[in-house]
């Protein structure tokens, strides 16, 4: 059986999120997942995430969300500065 999540994450930055996560998508080396990330206008960051079992699915999702969290912080602290 088959586990998807999508998740679309909508900010200004958003750009600049998909260029911070989407080359670590082509290093995935995990057989039992595979993610996707993409832009959906200039404000919306696309990730999803596909896997074979709910395990590995949470797994997954614990990696990449943190991925995008890393990078939001980052561009955070860009503007503060």
């Amino acid at each position: 059986m088959k586990h998807e999540a999508e998740f679309k994450i909508r900010c200004m930055d958003a750009e600049r999120i998909y260029a911070s996560v989407s080359p670590e998508t082509a290093a995935e080396v995990n057989p039992r997942s595979r993610v996707r990330c993409s832009m959906e206008g200039p404000y919306t960051c696309v990730l999803s995430v596909e896997a074979d079992d709910i395990p590995a699915l949470r797994a997954s999702l614990n990696m990449w969300l943190r991925l995008v969290n890393v990078a939001g912080e980052m561009q955070e602290l860009i503007h503060e500065r």
